[in-house]
């Protein structure tokens, strides 16, 4: 691919997730053909974009049907077990773990050995990357941060060398908080917000480093197009927020108060150390290198992300 963005054949895994539900038909929209990456048989998803095709990909193994892949020119994976949904018991960090890092290598290894691998690969991180890191700015050469989820991020992105070492240009998205009312941290915050019953978490000064749904799209179309960017990048809004705003501004945008706030020691007590790593840890994250190659923000504050994505 180049600068110029040209009709190609895309690969996606994690297809019908929360942000490849919304990737695979922007880029049939775009003109891309799309080939979704599936688990199992390969039985056409639910609701398919226009000429998707579907192929079978064993993400234990890093199995992959190649002839299928024949011809594709990018791939973009994005597969991986939620890290939201209760308790970090040690088998659900094990699944989170392995998910992530076994299949992304897998799948790494997989094209490096394919007789025409693909020119780009766009695989999923997150700005867990960074670990907790208080007010401190952030950008893609910052140094990792501590904690369970660092760890998993750092491994995440080393697993896709593979790739790399076999000239597919390999872009790491770290991937901040999606604003999106059909998944995701927003959707689970609308209930409790719209009771009237929502609330900064701890002492609400910790950053959020977020993405509306639309541009985090956009970031990965932009990625698979720009023959410049390689390695890191922070796929987040020029804006992050402390989780007060964030909460101020959930508020304001749904004509609710916001002044209940979770206590820490009730959300570990809820979460354990879900609680401590995903709510209560503190990442202000600049999207330097999308900035610096001339990506622009459809929804570059929360309260017009927000207002945009909830119809307000």
């Amino acid at each position: 691919m180049s600068g110029t963005r040209q009709a190609s054949t895309v690969a996606v895994t994690g297809s019908r997730g929360l942000v490849g539900s919304a990737l695979a038909p922007a880029l049939a929209a775009a003109g891309h053909r799309v080939l979704r990456l599936v688990r199992g048989a390969a039985a056409a998803p639910a609701a398919p974009a226009v000429g998707a095709r579907v192929a079978r990909w064993d993400p234990e193994s890093g199995a992959l049907d190649s002839s299928a892949l024949a011809g594709v020119d990018a791939v973009v994976h994005l597969a991986g077990e939620s890290v939201a949904g209760g308790r970090w018991t040690e088998a659900k960090k094990r699944r989170i773990r392995s998910s992530r890092v076994d299949g992304t290598r897998g799948l790494a290894a997989s094209l490096a050995r394919l007789e025409r691998p693909p020119r780009v690969l766009v695989s999923a991180s997150a700005v867990g990357y960074y670990g907790d890191r208080g007010a401190e700015l952030l950008r893609e050469g910052s140094a990792p941060g501590t904690g369970f989820l660092a760890e998993v991020c750092q491994e995440w992105e080393t697993a896709t060398e593979p790739a790399a070492r076999a000239r597919i240009r390999v872009v790491r998205l770290r991937i901040g908080m999606v604003v999106s009312r059909r998944g995701g941290a927003l959707a689970a915050m609308l209930t409790p917000f719209r009771l009237g019953a929502g609330g900064p978490v701890g002492g609400g000064a910790q950053w959020v480093s977020w993405i509306a749904i639309d541009d985090l799209v956009a970031a990965i179309l932009h990625a698979l197009d720009t023959a410049s960017l390689a390695g890191a990048v922070n796929a987040v809004a020029p804006e992050p927020v402390q989780n007060r705003e964030l909460a101020r501004t959930l508020g304001r945008v749904l004509g609710r108060p916001a002044l209940l706030p979770l206590p820490a020691f009730a959300a570990r007590l809820l979460l354990g150390q879900m609680a401590d790593e995903l709510l209560l840890a503190s990442a202000r994250v600049e999207p330097a290198r999308l900035q610096a190659t001339g990506f622009a923000f459809r929804h570059p504050t929360l309260e017009d992300a927000l207002r945009h994505e909830l119809g307000r």
